[in-house]
């Protein structure tokens, strides 16, 4: 069931922005967004961007030391976000790095924000063409877990995630 939510340019095109790895000068890679939350307008009509969520290329080692547990604190406990996380990863043959579309959806979320949320998920997912891997995730104990994410990237051919042995 469609909501008739539309996106917002600029969510397509920070996506863009992230799935495209063109070849970039130090400064144009440190700009790069590493993680981002989108979330619905304040009239419900729009999904958006979400001020002030994001991890950038260049805060990791200054501000973040743990990209994707800086990641998941970013979350509200208490209601829906979609998000899109870049994952560095390596597999036993060679090093990756793919888009992870993130569908939150904690249980203490209002009922109303997770039928729009779980409504609307379409209209992203549709603007975000050539994703791998899409996770929904109902609470902290199943993202907390960086296996789990491993898990979602390449089952049990994943070695390591962010740089750190799993």
């Amino acid at each position: 069931m469609a909501s008739g939510v539309t996106v917002d340019d600029e969510v397509i095109k920070v996506f863009n922005d992230m799935k495209v790895r063109k070849s970039s000068t130090q400064d144009e890679v440190k700009k790069r967004k590493k993680a981002v939350l989108f979330c619905l307008s304040e009239d419900r009509k729009k999904i958006i961007v979400e001020e002030g969520k994001q991890i950038l290329v260049g805060d990791i080692g200054e501000t973040v030391d743990d990209p994707y547990g800086t990641f998941v604190k970013l979350l509200p406990l208490n209601d829906c976000r979609y998000g899109l996380y870049d994952a560095t990863y390596e597999t036993k043959e060679s090093k990756k790095e793919d888009l992870v579309f993130i569908f939150w959806a904690p249980e203490n979320a209002p009922l109303k924000s997770k039928m729009i949320y779980a409504s609307s998920k379409d209209a992203i997912k549709k603007k975000f063409t050539g994703i791998k891997h899409e996770w929904q995730v109902n609470g902290l104990d199943d993202i907390q877990d960086r296996q789990t994410l491993a898990e979602k990237l390449g089952g049990n051919v994943v070695v390591s995630l962010e740089g750190s042995p799993l």
